[in-house]
């Protein structure tokens, strides 16, 4: 594998540090959304039960105690819940704001990773290109014919960072859209916790000006 890698030319070692890059990237964003998944529907289900007793510090430790950006927002929003409604909204989107980027942390290297490894790769193969015909000069002028042997440096490395171009791109790829998936699912959730908890604080407020 190493002989592979050193016939691939100096454009292999970009193409192995960007594959390092985007695994490293890909586990620690699925280890990351792993451990904020929660079961929203038991989360509220519990806050609610305990808005609704008017257990406010109950609720605020609950949300304290729970990992991810669902629980977050919820505590900002329970933090508001003597407020009118357009303050409690007000609230969860900040807070929102500043969860969303957190969940999409990095997933920009991934997108730039797929997009830039097969460039890297027809690089690689142009230069291996290059080196092929520079090596067809030089026997020209030499009194030597040129052989297959003679061409296969520059053969090796236009091809082999062509695979390993593509070999890099398709599978980040993959992962870039798996965890935007994942992000999408993550921010459904957190809209559809927000218009929850401002209906359940909302109904809450009313009870308790009657």
């Amino acid at each position: 594998m190493w002989d592979v890698i050193q016939r691939g030319g100096p454009i292999i070692y970009i193409i192995t540090l960007c594959s390092i890059l985007a695994l490293a990237v890909a586990l620690e964003r699925i280890y990351h959304l792993r451990r904020a998944k929660i079961n929203t529907r038991d989360f509220m289900a519990k806050i609610a039960e305990k808005l609704k007793r008017n257990k406010i510090m109950e609720a605020i430790e609950m949300c304290n105690s729970t990992p991810g950006p669902i629980a977050h927002i919820m505590k900002a929003g329970i933090l508001k819940h003597d407020r009118p409604r357009s303050e409690i909204r007000e609230a969860i989107e900040d807070a929102g704001l500043h969860e969303v980027p957190r969940l999409e942390k990095n997933l920009g290297v991934l997108a730039t990773i797929a997009h830039i490894a097969p460039l890297l790769g027809l690089l690689g193969t142009v230069t291996g290109m290059v080196r092929a015909f520079q090596v067809i000069q030089e026997k020209a002028t030499s009194l030597y014919p040129v052989n297959p042997g003679d061409l296969a440096g520059g053969i090796w490395e236009a091809l082999i960072t062509t695979v390993a171009g593509l070999s890099v791109a398709i599978p980040t790829f993959v992962a870039y859209n798996y965890l935007v998936s994942r992000v999408d699912g993550f921010v459904l959730d957190m809209e559809k916790s927000a218009t929850d908890l401002l209906n359940i604080l909302t109904v809450r407020g009313d009870k308790y000006e009657v």
